[in-house]
């Protein structure tokens, strides 16, 4: 089965960051986890993906949800 959308998962409770790719891999979506928010910053700069599942209660945002909404704005 061909690989679908690329989906980033911003999430620092490991044992949930591996359920949610588990799942979604099954699904043939490609993930990419990251543990902190701000390291998003840098994926989305090299790679955006498609969608971004992000825990709010993470650690290391400084705003970055913010960023992240704006750079996954279709104008942007």
């Amino acid at each position: 089965r061909a690989m679908g959308a690329r989906i980033l998962i911003v999430e620092d409770e490991e044992p949930l960051a591996l359920l949610l790719r588990y799942n979604l891999e099954a699904e043939s979506y490609e993930v990419e986890t990251i543990a902190r928010g701000d390291e998003a910053d840098t994926r989305l700069r090299e790679a955006p993906p498609r969608t971004v599942l992000l825990c709010m209660s993470n650690g290391g945002f400084g705003g970055i949800h913010d960023k992240l909404l704006h750079a996954l704005e279709p104008d942007n």
